[in-house]
């Protein structure tokens, strides 16, 4: 493997890790409900959203209440979203005069960015007024991101209560997260975008004289927009959504090597504070490095993987036997759908990045991987978005799985499992065994009813194994909310927006529910005192323990899948003579 592969991927694990966590101990704050230092002279907003929304921060709510109340304001937005699309061309700041975005494509839509999954079956710049990018999809850049970390605070505070029946206010930390964490951070994070050369305009389109103009063709259209202040919270907040369909591939996105760097940063950011922020608030920060520990583990080696892959040279290609200074080039590796401005390991980071996390935003066509290199991104979101993963979203996967590890290792032993002094009991493990295996088996049904249908298959660009690598690649990125393509299915379709709609909200709000069930279960039991007999939950041998439940429950059920696809691929592809 190259050595600029290796020293661009330990800058990055660098660079996160140094970030993450001082911000750690600002979302512990936000999550604790404490003043912000340096930030406290936000607290006249925060106190005038609560006034306007007539919310009393300090009452706290069950967790059924905070659930209720989370679904009421996601079924809402969804609502709001979908009417944004319809009305479009009645809507201002659109001179372009774009019509109303049609009824399947809206409600997946609207659907995909409540869920915090930005899976878009629509060119941006074709279809959204600047309207409804700025009012309907940037709002729930910041909106679902919000609720993604309102439901892990939830779930830490059900593990750091003594006994309560609370889990916090929703309205609360829906606030707090917006005003203290992801305005700042997104502010910040747009400027520098916009002095890296990120567009940020009301302009109309731009029509421009080619020096060569084809025939009939004498101007090519140029895009505009607000695209710095949606790039920024698309980023932070995990959610990947373009304002143009190339993504962070578009130099009006993504402009030079630096900000794609500082992009995938952003990207881990807060999902790799908020494990610093979890060991502060159980008041033990073991707990958040051994977390942090699970997940880079995993990921890094998931990165070399894809890396490694995407440096192999296509063996069709040498089978063509092409001269020698074609095959110097083809020697760097598979350059095929990737940026020449970023090159192989940029890009294979990226699309690993991208995939950990539940972002989506992708800077290559992940459709031009290697199959093995395909197999990556697609097995990074089987495990169920809990390497960093989401905001919010990848850390209460991960203690999902931790509370499993416990439970398997407390019968290994005869003991009684427990958690950071909190007995699990069947109760627990059953919302635990809920949250784990709702996704699977949204992403198996989805695919088999795809593969199944006429109008399922009607959108597959390449037959055989790749194309069932796409509609694989597609039910799994929505059932995890992640977003990102394997961009040779045409997925702009009845069929494809209805199910991959459906599998959008299940895999987000049939996950939530017994998460918050199970942080509600946590918080009425009483802490238990740590004795000789307590297994430790921090350390190496946790870890392991940690990252064996990732593996062999999160990621076997996929595995004859993933060998009907990627992997017959890879072994058809390696067979040409």
């Amino acid at each position: 493997m190259p050595t600029d592969a290796i020293l661009l991927l330990a800058a990055f694990m660098a660079v996160v890790t140094l970030l993450a966590v001082p911000l750690g101990a600002l979302l512990a704050a936000v999550g604790e409900m404490r003043p912000v230092p340096g930030l406290r002279w936000l607290a006249p907003l925060e106190r005038l959203c609560y006034r306007v929304a007539g919310v009393k921060p300090e009452r706290g709510m069950g967790w059924k209440s905070y659930a209720f109340a989370l679904l009421l304001f996601s079924g809402l937005g969804t609502l709001f979203v979908y009417a944004v699309q319809r009305l479009q061309g009645l809507l201002p700041f659109n001179p372009q005069h774009l019509g109303a975005v049609s009824p399947d494509s809206a409600f997946n839509t609207a659907v995909s960015f409540v869920g915090n999954t930005n899976w878009q079956g629509y060119a941006g710049e074709q279809t959204m007024s600047y309207f409804s990018q700025m009012v309907a999809l940037a709002s729930q850049n910041f909106l679902s991101a919000a609720t993604g970390i309102a439901v892990v605070f939830a779930l830490v505070r059900g593990l750091a209560a003594r006994s309560s029946a609370s889990v916090g206010n929703f309205w609360a930390d829906l606030v707090r997260v917006t005003v203290y964490v992801l305005l700042p951070l997104s502010l910040v994070f747009a400027v520098f975008l916009c002095s890296q050369g990120v567009i940020q305009n009301f302009d109309a389109y731009l029509q421009v004289p080619l020096l060569d103009p084809a025939a009939g063709a004498p101007t090519q259209t140029i895009a505009m927009g607000p695209v710095a202040s949606q790039e920024a919270i698309k980023m932070l907040g995990t959610n990947g959504g373009g304002f143009f369909n190339a993504n962070s591939a578009h130099p009006y996105e993504n402009p030079n090597a630096l900000t794609n760097f500082l992009q995938m940063v952003a990207i881990f950011l807060i999902p790799a504070g908020l494990c610093f922020a979890f060991g502060r608030m159980v008041g033990d920060r073991r707990q958040g490095w051994t977390v942090f520990a699970a997940m880079a583990i995993l990921f890094v080696t998931m990165a070399l993987a894809l890396m490694w892959a995407e440096g192999q040279a296509h063996p069709a290609l040498q089978a063509l036997g092409v001269d020698q200074a074609a095959g110097a080039l083809q020697a760097g590796g598979n350059m095929e759908g990737k940026e020449t401005r970023f090159g192989i390991a940029a890009s294979s980071l990226f699309a690993a990045v991208t995939t950990a996390a539940s972002c989506g935003a992708v800077n290559t066509m992940h459709d031009s991987l290697m199959p093995l290199g395909g197999l990556v991104p697609m097995a990074l979101m089987m495990f169920g978005e809990v390497v960093f993963g989401g905001a919010g979203s990848g850390l209460y996967g991960m203690l999902v799985f931790a509370v499993l590890g416990v439970f398997i290792a407390g019968l290994m032993i005869g003991r009684t499992p427990e958690y950071l002094g909190k007995k699990i009991q069947s109760h627990d493990m059953k919302m635990v065994s809920i949250a784990i295996l709702v996704t699977p088996l949204v992403v198996l049904l989805g695919t088999a009813l795809a593969v199944s249908s006429g109008a399922g298959t009607a959108g597959i660009a390449n037959p055989g194994a790749h194309g069932f690598s796409e509609m694989l690649y597609a039910v799994t990125s929505a059932a995890n909310n992640n977003g990102s393509a394997f961009a040779g299915l045409s997925a702009n379709t009845s069929f494809w927006n209805a199910l991959l709609g459906v599998a959008i909200w299940l895999g987000r709000f049939a996950m939530i529910v017994p998460v918050l069930a199970l942080a509600g279960s946590l918080a009425a039991k009483p802490r238990l005192a740590t004795t000789g007999g307590t297994m430790p939950t921090h350390g190496p041998l946790f870890v392991a323990l940690l990252i064996g439940a990732v593996l062999l429950v999160g990621v076997l059920n996929y595995v004859p899948a993933l060998a009907l696809g990627p992997v017959a691929e890879h072994l058809q592809l390696f067979s040409v003579k």
